[in-house]
């Protein structure tokens, strides 16, 4: 059986982090590592949580 997976918006991804939503997208744009958005339909852009919190436990692990 398939695990379900949540997705954020990149409203939900800032409020997680404490910053605007630009600063989410600049990391987008500018962080290699940062989380690859998916697109689900025109207009709609999410985040899986499972990335995001793999790439928090490396982001402890290297620092």
């Amino acid at each position: 059986m398939a695990k379900e997976q949540t997705f954020l918006t990149v409203s939900q991804v800032a409020a997680r982090y404490g910053v605007h939503r630009a600063s989410v997208w600049r990391w987008h744009r500018d962080l290699t590592d940062f989380p690859r958005a998916i697109r689900l339909a025109p207009g709609t852009v999410r985040w899986r949580l499972s990335d995001l919190q793999s790439w928090e436990n490396n982001q402890v692990e290297s620092a």
